[in-house]
């Protein structure tokens, strides 16, 4: 599941993933946002908050994923990837060599560190 965390910086889009994200939560929760975002802001300062295993993500989340990379491709400002799984951080910074923008992870005990970053100008 997809949860909206609607307290960050208004410039900062943050989704909280627990438990199985399927497309389901990609289509209704996070897509009508990154379109609101885009509107707002011209760009997406992105934060996910990743509490469940990379294995819980359905294939088709996984497909919703490259479609929302590709689809919002020079929008991409800031991404901020926060997680225990060291694997999960060290791959998002090769979203550098293929999707423009800033890419960092941080595990989970730097949360504040990861907001503050990702909702720098």
């Amino acid at each position: 599941m997809l949860e909206h965390m609607n307290y960050l910086p208004s410039h900062v889009l943050g989704m909280h993933a627990v438990g199985e994200v399927t497309i389901n939560d990609y289509e209704k929760a996070l897509l009508p946002l990154l379109q609101e975002q885009v509107t707002k802001t011209g760009k997406i300062n992105f934060l996910l908050v990743l509490e469940t295993n990379i294995q819980n993500f359905t294939a088709g989340a996984w497909c919703g994923n490259i479609e929302i990379g590709l689809k919002y491709f020079l929008r991409w400002h800031k991404l901020a990837i926060v997680t225990d799984q060291k694997g999960v951080r060290e791959f998002s910074h090769l979203f550098k060599y293929i999707i423009p923008g800033q890419y960092k992870g941080y595990p989970l005990e730097q949360l504040d560190e990861a907001v503050k970053w990702v909702a720098g100008k």
